[in-house]
């Protein structure tokens, strides 16, 4: 796969070759994309007839990137008479300044040509080519290009604009241009994206950030995001580099939603510019202490289309809260389940969970209030569709035999569940982190039912409940000749005996028994899951383990926070550090931007992280980790109206300091120091 280059704002992005170029591919998603659908598959730049190849990309900023381009074949010495300058920025539309500079002393004649198409391909298209339902027409108008798709009410259209004059066909513009000794052509491209509704209008039209959106705009929307979050001093650059880095990509990756007009973030760059329930939650908990202002949205968002029904075909369930919403058109005409989708068994319990967490930071007991109903519809569905066998558990097992998830913990690539000889379980099935999470919802809704909805009835039965399921579960998930906890159960009740970071993420929910914690932390560590760059999804002597396998056998960033938070909350101070060093030493060589994941190779097999061929980047809860380890690193916790600071930070980081922590407190700072064998 050629080397690509990727802008974005919100979930609309951009994804093209090192020269700016874009041809239609049917492995990764090349092309202009807007709420699921690509408006541009092909954006190719000729001078006289001929391809041209990158000097230098400039893509230091999300949202803009400029190209430094000559005509030829590269050669070692390079003496060419004129360049070629694409500067191209991204926000509610794709627009691209080309220039031709003329370095020769005497007047040039050129030819430019840009070859365009749209396919208006679905998402869920591009590595699944099907034969197009709707009409594309191509119209010439007069210095632009309007290509349309119109499948009954679904309607896009991509319109192209030359400030320059140009002869437009429908497969492109051709520039005939003269220009003076050492002088330079230039013209603004504008391509314009237009999602229409059933009335005819464009959608975006009433939102609050809809119209045109400077680079200015967009500049100072980012910069105000960053200014916000408290300030980090350091000593270690790749925890300050990496730092600055996600609070950037965590402002690219916010949205407007369609449905409500709210911003949103993302989940990543390019397959899930949408909402996520999971990664949505996920990325929450990872960012609230830095960034509060942006929980809300999401808590209202995933409350509003929270499940309220039976329904096999989206997996929709009373009192579910979804997995994922599209926009794009396989979702509207039902070939897809996603408008929304509900096959997550997870995101419920973490929706209990955040709502808590965001209260306990930020004092806000309206938002708790408001959204009680929802809290225990999702409560309720954990007791009752949640548990698909009686037994206590959270089990899943999808109603859409079609197209479906198969799996639907965070683990849901089709093998990402599996006993240790990697043979794959039956269903319905019942992860290991699914209980964690279920225990913890239900002891923090047990707390809000007590201080906020006035029920200390319900709270007392929560607290039963959720101590009654630590119980069966060390007793049913506990292995004790390999000591560890099963990766999941499966129909029989009998153990997915499977080695696997989950178990860091019963650390975090609480719901290991004390006397078990040491010993988990030490599978953690050990050899089998810990790579050296952290934690893989699953141990190297497992029988699916592939160090390169989406689930078995890469690093995420994500799980390593997690399992970070979880070590620190056992007291395993010294081990969480472990995690987070690891983290931060592979995001060094990800330029501080860590990527969905990466592969699970020894680190002293590779010396470096090796990148797995399709993650996303940016993703939002990769962008989450770093600001996560940070809180982990300074053992920053609520109390009532205080912030509890109890740091750890390993040997050799050097001073860390967080400036204007936000909270029910107001700011406060934290500082911690490592203590190197020099100050012993």
């Amino acid at each position: 796969m050629k080397e690509l280059v990727s802008i974005l704002d919100g979930n609309t992005f951009l994804v093209s070759d090192r020269c700016g170029d874009i041809e239609p591919s049917l492995d990764f998603p090349t092309g202009l994309f807007a709420f699921d659908t690509r408006f541009l598959s092909t954006w190719l730049l000729l001078l006289d007839g001929e391809r041209l190849q990158p000097l230098s990309v400039d893509d230091a900023e999300s949202y803009r990137t400029r190209y430094f381009l000559v005509p030829g074949e590269p050669t070692h010495f390079l003496d060419t008479k004129v360049s070629i300058i694409r500067n191209r920025a991204i926000g509610d539309s794709f627009d691209e300044d080309l220039t031709v500079l003329n370095h020769s002393g005497k007047e040039m004649t050129f030819t430019v040509r840009l070859e365009i198409g749209a396919d208006f391909a679905d998402l869920f298209e591009i590595k699944d080519v099907q034969h197009k339902q709707g009409d594309l027409t191509v119209a010439v108008e007069d210095h632009a290009l309007r290509l349309t798709y119109r499948r009954e009410a679904f309607h896009r259209e991509t319109v192209i604009h030359s400030s320059a004059p140009a002869a437009v066909d429908k497969r492109g513009m051709t520039f005939s241009i003269q220009i003076g000794p050492h002088g330079e052509w230039t013209t603004h491209l504008r391509i314009s994206t237009v999602i229409y509704g059933a009335r005819g209008e464009d959608v975006r039209t009433g939102l609050p950030m809809a119209g045109s959106r400077s680079t200015a705009a967009i500049q100072a929307e980012h910069a105000e995001l960053v200014a916000n979050a408290p300030k980090l001093v350091c000593d270690c650059e790749p925890l300050a580099t990496a730092y600055r880095r996600s609070l950037e990509d965590l402002a690219a990756l916010r949205y407007e939603s369609i449905a409500l007009g709210v911003r949103l973030m993302a989940a990543g760059l390019p397959w899930f510019m949408t909402l996520f329930g999971r990664d949505s939650i996920i990325t929450s908990l990872q960012v609230l202490p830095f960034l509060p202002d942006i929980i809300p949205p999401t808590l209202m968002m995933l409350a509003g289309l929270q499940g309220h029904r039976i329904d096999d075909f989206r997996d929709e369930e009373p009192g579910k809260i979804l997995h994922e919403l599209r926009y794009g058109e396989t979702a509207g005409f039902e070939e897809q389940p996603h408008s929304p989708y509900y096959g997550a068994a997870d995101s419920t319990p973490l929706f209990v969970i955040l709502l808590d967490e965001y209260e306990r930071w930020t004092g806000d007991s309206t938002l708790i209030k408001q959204l009680e109903y929802p809290a225990r519809a999702a409560l309720n569905w954990m007791d009752t569709y949640g548990d698909l066998l009686g037994t206590g558990y959270l089990w899943y097992q999808t109603r859409n035999t079609r197209n479906g998830l198969e799996n639907q913990c965070w683990k849901d690539s089709w093998d990402g569940i599996s006993y240790s000889d990697g043979r794959l379980p039956g269903f319905p099935r019942a992860t290991c982190e699914m209980q964690g999470y279920a225990y913890d919802a239900k002891l923090r809704a047990a707390r809000m039912a007590r201080l906020f909805w006035n029920d200390p009835q319900y709270a007392d039965q929560l607290e039963l409940q959720a101590a009654a399921l630590k119980e069966r579960f060390n007793r049913d998930f506990w292995l004790p000749d390999k000591e560890y906890y099963a990766l999941g159960l499966d129909s029989d009740g009998t153990p997915v005996d499977a080695l696997s970071s989950n178990m860091g993420h019963l650390l975090w929910s609480g719901i290991v028994d004390e006397s078990r914690a040491a010993r988990v932390a030490e599978h953690l560590l050990g050899p089998r899951l810990f790579s050296g760059w952290g934690v893989r999804t699953l141990g190297d002597d497992q029988g699916r383990y592939n160090p390169i396998g989406y689930h078995v056998g890469t690093v995420w960033p994500f799980d390593n926070s997690l399992i970070a938070w979880g070590l620190w909350k056992y007291g395993f101070r010294q081990e969480a550090g472990q995690i987070c060093e690891s983290m931060l030493g592979a995001s060094r060589y990800f330029d501080g931007r860590l990527p969905e994941a990466f592969a699970g190779y020894e680190r002293d097999l590779t010396e470096f992280p090796v990148q797995y061929p399709t993650a996303c980047s940016p993703q939002a809860w990769s962008a989450g980790t770093p600001l996560l380890l940070v809180r982990v690193l300074l053992g920053l916790e609520p109390e009532g109206e205080h912030l509890i600071i109890d740091p750890y930070v390993p040997e050799g980081m050097g001073r860390v300091e967080l400036l204007d922590i936000p909270g029910r407190w107001g700011r406060v700072d934290a500082l911690g120091r490592s203590r190197d064998r020099d100050d012993e």
